[in-house]
């Protein structure tokens, strides 16, 4: 999509992540011309990667499904995906913005019949599931993509396996001449919801993830537990593909340390205390072993901890692991149980890192003026005129949260545009 009908009272939305979609949902139901840009190729960001919600253990698709279903009842929201901002020049009421459309070479005729994909033989690491499978080069990027459009890898065009995907579609939907693009359009307020990304867990030399298959990050757990994830949702040993049975959770990977993240994550600990029902749920000679500093459980959160703590094989282990060795192919932990100081050397099937969130934009990528905090997150401040930050670009949030504040922004943003359509009425 190129055409963007836009005015100075138009609210542009950058991320489309379930904070974005929240924002630009909210504002669009109040009558407002909203465009959504997202740099994916569908909206759902890395609440569409989750198998289950803390702490209801409930599946997000649920979630999802309204929301897709509200944007496309939705006369005043524009959707481009697989599109980032580039620039934002002016100020609060008078933004202009320039938006870079990457190809998709696949166009709206697509139905997502599958055919494309079916003929071409490269293969690519699966983004979705964070390398952890291969997908084709002619892809549907998940089973309940929004929209629901394949999409060519950019690596095959110009070969064979393009051409085949071309002449297997019945519906002249792929466009082999699609090119980058550039739109520019006005808008009155900007709402930023690039949300976060894990923590580059090969920088926490110690713990070895970036020389020992079965040190995994806990958003990489996520997908091999889902049933629609890289193996069935077996959870299991990425050297042998053997039951991983005994697993091991370590806290604060790469959070509330000097070396790496500052602050804490706040979603780490319910995320691996849910994880644990994974493994429990799964075999029933699991055993579990949560490696901790403090267990972060607030509010109605408690009761879930409490309850995964009263597990017979569930351990918590109060310790800052120091290292991970390897016995063979099973990695071994080491530190000092705080609780008594007892010295440990304990062997598992498989680690799991917490690792923790930090924003997705660098801070020397921001395509406008904003006030940025030293954790790399948008603060809350005046001088940054009307470009409000929604959920995880703010902070660290659990989807509750990030949601309740992406409403606050699309109503901060609709206030900057009601100044606007009053000035010049």
């Amino acid at each position: 999509m190129t055409d963007v009908v836009a005015t100075n009272q138009t609210i542009l939305v950058v991320g489309g992540g379930i904070s974005g979609m929240t924002a630009a949902l909210e504002a669009a139901e109040t009558g407002k011309q909203v465009v959504l840009v997202e740099k994916r190729p569908y909206l759902g960001g890395r609440v569409s990667q989750l198998y289950k919600y803390f702490p209801k253990l409930c599946h997000p698709t649920c979630g999802l499904e309204i929301n897709q279903r509200r944007t496309k009842m939705n006369p005043n929201l524009t959707i481009i995906t697989m599109a980032e901002v580039t620039d934002i020049n002016g100020d609060a009421g008078n933004y202009t913005a320039k938006v870079k459309l990457s190809p998709r070479y696949v166009n709206e005729n697509c139905t997502a019949c599958g055919d494309c994909g079916k003929v071409v033989e490269a293969e690519f690491d699966d983004e979705y599931n964070y390398g952890l499978s291969k997908r084709k080069g002619a892809y549907l990027p998940h089973v309940m993509a929004h929209p629901m459009q394949y999409v060519l890898d950019p690596e095959i065009i110009g070969t064979e396996d393009a051409q085949k995907a071309k002449d297997a579609c019945k519906y002249s939907a792929i466009d082999l001449d699609d090119t980058e693009k550039e739109v520019e359009f006005p808008c009155g307020a900007v709402i930023w919801a690039t949300g976060w990304k894990p923590y580059d867990a090969a920088k926490i030399q110690p713990y070895g993830y970036d020389r020992y298959e079965n040190v995994i990050t806990s958003v990489e757990f996520e997908r091999m537990a889902d049933p629609k994830g890289p193996t069935g949702g077996k959870i299991v040993r990425p050297s042998d593909g053997k039951e991983a049975k005994n697993v091991a959770f370590i806290q604060c990977a790469g959070s509330r340390d000097r070396n790496h993240l500052l602050h804490c994550s706040r979603i780490c600990c319910m995320a691996s205390l849910k994880q644990t029902h994974y493994v429990t749920d799964a075999y029933e000679d699991a055993d579990v072993s949560i490696y901790y500093i403090d267990i972060r459980a607030i509010d109605r959160f408690e009761d879930f901890y409490a309850d995964v703590k009263a597990k017979d094989n569930v351990k918590f282990i109060k310790s800052k692991v120091a290292s991970i060795t390897l016995n063979q192919e099973s990695p071994v932990l080491n530190g000092v149980d705080v609780e008594g100081y007892k010295r440990y050397a304990n062997e598992h099937d498989l680690v799991v890192l917490a690792v923790g969130m930090e924003p997705s934009v660098d801070k020397d990528s921001f395509p406008v003026a904003i006030e940025i905090n030293r954790e790399g997150f948008i603060e809350a401040s005046a001088s940054n005129g009307g470009v409000f930050a929604a959920g995880s670009a703010s902070d660290a949030l659990d989807v509750n949260r990030a949601v309740q504040h992406a409403t606050g922004a699309a109503l901060k943003a609709v206030q900057v545009v009601n100044r606007v359509a009053r000035a010049e009425g």
